[in-house]
């Protein structure tokens, strides 16, 4: 998301940091390209007028025009109001599920993806939270609505509610409300019927199960590609229900981001999580500095540290970074990192959170970096035999064209691959040699391994961060959590940036 904002808002700021003093009409002139970038993001008239009044109050003052790095100032003092923009006046509370079984109401219009997000919220509740889930269906319109959040249960370990034919809404929610009272658990969720557009019988009975429960939470599910009108829909909600938060739905497919960048402003409720793919775990929370820094090309690195460390056994990870540190790296290694980046949100959810790599996303995507290419790397790793891969110089002709054909692709093909890992594994020799993997490794993963960031305070995540990108400094572009690295043809890339 924010693609397309991200790539308007970097050529204007590069253009800013590049010059010297600046001069008010300077700061001006770049601002009228920041609204103009809004306005096609989708962002609302008056939130982008707002918001551009805002940074212009405070980018035309002394102490901007006449410091030694202006540009930056400028940009510091968008991304301030770019975060203020996005979490209000103040950050957005924990999800309320204490005193349990703590009842979550589920609304929202038909196709936003709500029964969805219920089981993904539910999922993340398991086990990130460690609470007991029932979820439960309440849209007795909609052909096999019941059943689909049943099959959803089954897929992610959680209990849904039988399901008994000719209950009303209100009477689902009042038995989900004695099992789970009965059955122990921590939190129900009320997976609440839809309709293609807002009308009385929908608000109706929607209001009626919210007296029946009186939740805890009401969270708005909203598709964040329909722009503006997911901002009309929170405030007509809120209006009639009262909703405490908003999850938007299909991020991953907007590369605009005005909804999110409007609906705090206009509605004065928070975004809970962003729902960026249809996999069970494509779910985050929405944190308003890292989107910020994201949108301004700044990266994520935490966000970066957290990925991989759910996605990274602890043990594979030390594992990993002895061998690397021998300056071993043979093809099962090159495997496992191409794995890695595939959980991890491929090539180009990689480099968007990297810092300075945002606008290099679209040039990776031309030049054939991609998921695509990840995975025909992947098939052709897997057509090898196990003494091939522990020892790529058996590879000769012949085998190579077994392998290529088992993989269904090009000779040629496999011929880059090999390059590409002969480069790395070359470069973890060097570094092995010298003492630097190690160090950037050290510096990566802490003193005590694999760093549990659950428990660090904000200051801890930053000096994690840091460790990080001191480990990364010295292996460019190699550089990636616990021994993770970016294929080597971005070297390229990056030069030309």
């Amino acid at each position: 998301m924010f693609e397309n904002l991200s790539e308007r808002l970097g050529g204007v700021f590069d253009r800013l940091t590049k010059q010297g003093a600046l001069s008010e009409a300077d700061v001006a002139t770049a601002l009228r390209e920041v609204r103009t970038a809004l306005l096609e993001a989708d962002v609302s008239l008056p939130v982008a007028r707002d918001f551009v009044k805002r940074v212009q109050d405070k980018a035309t003052g002394q102490a901007v025009t006449k410091s030694v790095t202006p540009g930056q100032q400028v940009v510091k003092i968008v991304h301030d109001e770019l975060v203020h923009v996005l979490a209000g006046d103040g950050p957005a509370d924990a999800l309320k599920i204490d005193n349990p079984p703590s009842p979550l109401l589920m609304v929202g219009l038909q196709g936003s993806g709500k029964t969805t997000t219920t089981a993904k919220l539910a999922k993340r509740l398991k086990e990130k939270n460690g609470k007991r889930v029932l979820m439960a269906s309440l849209d007795t319109n909609r052909p096999a609505a019941m059943e689909q959040l049943q099959i959803l249960g089954a897929q992610i370990g959680v209990d849904t509610l039988p399901i008994v034919k000719g209950e009303t809404a209100v009477q689902i929610a009042k038995r989900a409300k004695t099992q789970a009272s009965l059955g122990g658990y921590d939190v129900y969720m009320l997976d609440t019927a839809g309709r293609l557009h807002i009308d009385e019988v929908l608000m109706d009975e929607v209001q009626a199960v919210r007296d029946a429960v009186n939740p805890r939470e009401t969270l708005l599910v909203v598709d964040g590609l329909t722009g503006q009108d997911a901002v009309n829909v929170a405030t007509e909600f809120d209006g009639k229900v009262g909703i405490t938060g908003v999850v938007l739905t299909r991020m991953d497919g907007d590369g605009r981001g005005g909804a999110a960048l409007s609906m705090r402003a206009v509605t004065g409720k928070p975004i809970r999580f962003v729902g960026l793919g249809e996999k069970m775990d494509a779910l985050e929370t929405f944190e308003p500095d890292r989107v910020a820094g994201r949108i301004l090309g700044m990266g994520d690195i935490v966000a970066l540290v957290e990925k991989a460390q759910e996605t990274f056994e602890a043990e594979q990870a030390e594992r990993m970074a002895k061998r690397f540190a021998k300056g071993l790296f043979n093809m099962n290694d090159l495997k496992m990192q191409l794995d890695q980046m595939l959980k991890m949100g491929g090539m180009q959810g990689l480099m968007g959170m990297l810092p300075g790599m945002g606008g290099m996303a679209k040039k990776a995507e031309e030049a054939g970096f991609n998921d695509k290419m990840l995975r025909r790397q992947i098939a052709l790793i897997n057509s090898m035999t196990k003494k091939e891969r522990a020892n790529p110089d058996l590879l000769q002709a012949s085998r190579k064209k077994r392998i290529a054909a088992g993989a269904g692709l090009d000779v040629a093909e496999l011929n880059r691959l090999l390059k590409q890992h002969r480069q790395m594994a070359d470069m973890m020799k060097k570094m092995g040699k010298g003492g630097m993997m190690k160090q950037a490794l050290k510096s990566m993963l802490g003193k005590g391994g694999m760093p549990d960031l659950s428990k660090m305070s904000p200051a801890e995540l930053e000096e994690t961060a840091k460790g990080m990108r001191e480990g990364m400094s010295g292996m460019p572009p190699m550089g990636m959590p616990r021994g993770l690295t970016l294929p080597a043809g971005l070297s390229g890339l990056m030069k030309k940036k």
